[in-house]
């Protein structure tokens, strides 16, 4: 399996192209752009009805997912994300772990596993936020909003504080604790709300733009209508 990722920063898509049939990748849903006509695709819970569940209550997830498997040499696949930005993959290795923000993740192999029950994520509840966890072997890939920023702490810095509506993704070795950004006035009114703090060595990915902000900006521009 080959794959490519086209048109980022603005609008990230992603183009796989298998090499051999029996090859599988497995996507959100509502991810796919086009793909080739024989190209297998079937619509599941992966992992069952309680791992889906906890990926959409938990994660931000699709409780469904969808299972493309090639049939043919060079069948192709164009996967995208819902919002404009930019595609990220991280290919993982055994033992290694990826953390996701709640809607970040695109795509994986079979053989990358996502799971929502890792103790690490409880200060993360507390601070609103949902994580999953990725772990296993081969290619992920993570959409954001906007542009993609990525900051390695422990070498370049060595700590960091983010927006917790900016933070995409992690990766293992770096610890975190959620606070509120100065007392309660900077908590209700610096328009910052609550942060992540970053500590350890690894990496840490942030997305330039924040859904939230942006509901917040049109709101005062949206039509009402008239009552009743």
């Amino acid at each position: 399996m080959r794959s490519e990722i086209r048109h980022n920063p603005d609008f990230g898509l992603l183009r796989v192209t298998f090499d051999q049939p029996g090859e599988t990748i497995i996507t959100e849903a509502g991810a796919m752009v086009a793909r080739d006509s024989a190209i297998d695709m079937k619509t599941n819970l992966q992992g069952g009805l309680g791992s889906a569940l906890k990926r959409r209550v938990l994660g931000g997830e699709s409780l469904f997912q969808n299972t493309f498997t090639a049939t043919s040499p060079n069948q192709t696949l164009f996967i995208a994300p819902p919002a404009e930005g930019t595609i990220e993959c991280v290919n993982l290795e055994p033992g290694m772990e990826l953390f996701l923000q709640s809607g970040a993740y695109l795509a994986s192999v079979p053989s990358v596993m996502l799971d929502t029950k890792w103790q690490g994520a409880r200060g993360f509840f507390a601070g609103g936020l949902f994580l999953l966890r990725a772990y296993g072997h081969g290619p992920v890939w993570f959409a954001t909003y906007g542009g993609l920023h990525a900051i390695d702490i422990g070498t370049t810095y060595p700590g960091y504080v983010c927006d917790n509506a900016h933070m995409v993704a992690f990766s293992q070795g770096l610890k975190y604790e959620v606070q509120k950004l100065g007392g309660l006035k900077s908590l209700f009114f610096s328009g910052e709300g609550l942060v992540c703090k970053f500590s350890g060595q690894g990496r840490l990915w942030l997305q330039t733009r924040n859904p939230a902000a942006l509901a917040a900006f049109l709101h005062p521009f949206r039509r009402v209508g008239a009552s009743d």
